[in-house]
Order: C-alpha cells, then structure tokens, then sequence
C-alpha cells in the first residue's frame, strides 16, 4: 500500500499594503471626442491663440475702464479728503524728498529750477512704481473674481495699470501748477508730454502683466517687490542729476545707468516742461530708447502673462 504523497501548503494569503497604482491620465474616449468636437464643445479654461486672446481683450475693454474707475472711486471712499489724497500724497513725498535731498543733502545744487525738477521726478517714477505694485497684487488679490467670471486674466494688471494712470493725471494738474509757480514759462514743449506719457504707460503695463504672473505664482513677491523699487529710484535720478555721477564712472555702468527707463521717461518729462532741461543734457539716443523699452516690456509682458492664462485661480 503505496502511503499518501505529502501535501505541499500554501502560506496564508495576506493582502498587500501598497494600494493599488491609479492610473494618472485615462486615454480619451474617441467616441466622446468626436461628439465634443461635432458640437463645438471645448476644454474649460482652455488658453486660446494670441489673436483670439487678444480679440477678446479687446471685446472687455468697456469692462477695463470700469473696473478701473470703480478701484479709484474706492480707494478713497472711507477718506475725509476723498479723491484730494491723488494729489496731497505725491505733495507730501515731495515736501519729505525736498527736506532730505535739497536742504540736508544739498542735491540741489547746480540744479536750476530745483523743485520743478524734483518734482516731476517723484510723480513720474511714482506712476511706474505704484503700477509695478499694484500689478504684482493684480491676481492673486482678485482670485473671487477670477474663479467666478471667465474673461481675459491680463484686463486685471492692465485696468490696475489704467487706474494709476488716472491717478497721475490728477497730479499732472498739481505739477504744471507747481512748474508755473516756480517761473517756468509754458512752451511748445509741454506737447512732448503726451508722446512720453504714451510711452511709459505702455512700458507700466508690461511690467504689470509680468509681475501679476509672478504675483499669483509667488505671493512672497508683494513683500520683496518694496525693496527693489526703492532701490531702483536711487539709481533712476529722481533726487539729483545723474550725469553728475556717471561721468567719472565705468563706462559699462554709465550706460546701463543711461539706459535705465525710469530715468528716461523722467528726463523726457524734465525736458518738456522745464526749460532749462535742454537736448544735450538727456542721455544718448533717449527717444528710441524709449520707444524700445515700451515695445520690449509691452509685447514681451503680455506674451509672457498670456502663457499662463490656464494657471489663474488654479489651486
């Protein structure tokens, strides 16, 4: 009698800890394409072509204008001066940047026309400076709007952009006030305000599409950004003449210094309202370098904003 072969056991079924792999992206159905497409139907949020983009920028501009002037009748609402603040402010920097660097400091000597001069560098350089802030803010400070409502993303830095020019507007006034005060004569000059203001206005505007774009990645941004335009107005001319530095400097740092476009929308402000401001005394090439700077900084901004159109209000 053969005896029974022995019986080989198993070891007990245990089950796996490791769940099971989930698939990270499910291959579309092609049925369900072609229906989507048959209807028209396309992917929510979807960042449309540069034209296309652009055209519907151009559909909300109504909407720009008004967001824009809403910000700026709200910004004062709950202030006693109400709108005056457009003006007292950049009147107060003035009168502190006066007290340091004309009297204490003694930059406005061989400077004629000293407080013409100061002041049309701090409202100018203050328009590109509350611009670039408000800009970095653009996004991440309207996310209720931006996951409520589809419309363009860049009609926000560009209203912002809009509501800081409005501001400067209104001390436009309070400057040419303050200009004829000091006894400079009101010249055919003044007219080559509208093509400099044109141009910085299109150079603020790239600058606020790229920083809204590195806002809303980068909160940390609103934070560091105070630093860095403080920084870039020491070096930009508005308190003293900057050729008096840059003659004994490097050559290489006196052109990067020339070529700063805050310096050169400032000095082409100082050149058409002051007289004593004369052609010789701008930097070399000022008007293409101007119109450059706006070409750059507005086409590149808004390529730049435009390609992350998808990520807003994301996450």
């Amino acid at each position: 009698m053969s005896s029974p072969s022995p019986q080989t056991l198993a070891p007990p079924h245990r089950p796996s800890t490791t769940p099971p792999a989930i698939p990270t992206a499910l291959p579309p159905d092609p049925c369900l394409r072609a229906l989507a497409e048959r209807h028209g139907l396309t992917v929510s949020g979807a960042r449309p072509p540069l034209r296309e983009y652009t055209r519907r920028l151009w559909a909300r501009r109504h909407f720009i204008a008004a967001f824009a002037t809403a910000r700026l009748t709200a910004t004062y609402t709950t202030a006693r001066l109400g709108q005056l603040w457009q003006v007292v402010t950049p009147l107060l920097n003035a009168g502190v940047y006066y007290l340091i660097f004309g009297v204490l400091l003694h930059t406005s000597r061989g400077i004629p026309n000293f407080i013409p001069f100061l002041c049309t560098g701090i409202f100018v350089f203050t328009f590109t400076q509350s611009t670039v802030l408000a800009g970095t803010r653009a996004v991440s400070g309207s996310l209720g709007l931006v996951r409520a409502l589809h419309f363009p993303r860049a009609a926000l830095p560009i209203a912002y952009t809009l509501v800081q020019l409005q501001q400067l507007l209104f001390s436009m006034g309070v400057l040419a006030a303050i200009v004829l005060i000091c006894g400079v004569p009101l010249t055919w000059h003044w007219l080559l305000m509208i093509p400099a203001l044109l141009l910085q206005s299109v150079f603020n505007t790239g600058l606020a599409l790229v920083m809204a774009r590195v806002g809303a990645k980068t909160t940390d941004t609103a934070q560091l950004m105070p630093f860095v335009l403080r920084t870039w107005m020491y070096v930009s001319g508005v308190f003293y003449n900057l050729s008096a530095f840059t003659g004994s400097a490097p050559h290489i740092v006196s052109v990067a210094l020339n070529c700063n476009p805050a310096l050169i929308y400032i000095d082409l402000m100082r050149y058409a309202l002051i007289d004593t401001v004369r052609a010789q005394d701008l930097p070399p090439h000022v008007w293409p370098l101007a119109l450059g700077w706006a070409l750059l900084a507005g086409v590149a901004g808004y390529v730049f904003f435009w390609k992350a159109e998808e990520e807003y209000g994301r996450g």
